[in-house]
């Protein structure tokens, strides 16, 4: 992408969320406060709640359990989705319950882990992790079966150990895959924080959601919402740099 396309893109880009947040700031003059607010208003609730600190604490408690439930998705996940597509009877044993798991929206678990773990930390983090780890489980699974055979019998020509078959074929060819089932448990994984945060016990994010709409804050929690659209947004585009960094060889 040259550079005048990129400021032509970039350009576009600016001036889409120019009319976006004037249109916001209209409705927000033109609808009832007590189902939408201005933008102006949404910022400077978010502003008062940044000048005392409480919505900095709120997002370092959601982001705590944002990354806790996403590392063990992506650490768990991973691997196990490397040892379904090289040991064939485990995965065609598991794979039916895996789709089944991936189809199944996770906010309908929530009962079950609040009956069984209780409130806290731990159960939060589960949600997440159930959120997450399935795009990284069948993203990986397809990437280590796509692998073309040629290339496993070129290696076991060599008398390649089964070790390095792992380390020189198998997780460079299937990381791209797994770059792409982990972009997408961002946002998936994003989600359950919210959903954690509003259906077990209420802190974060979440809690600032649900505070906004028992007391009839609408910019405050309007302003709740932009965060999370915010953040999202950020570590998308971060998981797509990642992505389109772990993938730069598709292109060769």
């Amino acid at each position: 992408m040259g550079p005048e396309t990129r400021r032509g893109r970039y350009g576009i880009v600016m001036a889409s969320l120019i009319a976006g947040a004037a249109v916001w700031e209209a409705a927000g003059h033109v609808v009832s406060g007590a189902f939408w607010a201005p933008l102006s208003a949404t910022l400077e609730s978010f502003l008062e709640s940044a000048r005392s600190g409480f919505v900095v604490r709120q997002i370092m408690s959601s982001f705590q359990l944002y990354l806790t439930g996403l590392a063990l998705a992506i650490l768990a996940g991973a691997p196990f989705g490397l040892v379904l597509a090289r040991v064939r009877w485990l995965r065609v044993a598991l794979e039916n319950y895996i789709m089944m798991l991936y189809a199944t929206p996770m906010v309908a678990l929530i009962p079950f882990i609040l009956s069984i773990m209780g409130f806290g930390f731990a159960p939060k983090a589960l949600v997440v992790f159930l959120f997450a780890v399935f795009p990284v489980i069948y993203n990986t699974v397809e990437g280590a079966r796509s692998i073309r055979p040629e290339l496993v019998e070129i290696a076991y020509s060599f008398r390649t150990s089964e070790w390095r078959l792992w380390c020189d074929v198998l997780i460079p060819y299937t990381l791209p895959f797994t770059m792409t089932g982990i972009r997408q448990a961002i946002a998936r994984g994003l989600v359950g924080m919210v959903a954690a945060e509003i259906f077990l016990s209420p802190s974060g994010l979440g809690q600032m959601i649900m505070m906004g709409s028992q007391n009839f804050d609408t910019p405050g929690l309007l302003a709740a919402i932009l965060i999370i659209v915010l953040l999202g947004v950020a570590l998308m585009d971060f998981g797509r740099f990642l992505e389109n960094r772990f993938a730069a060889w598709r292109g060769v």
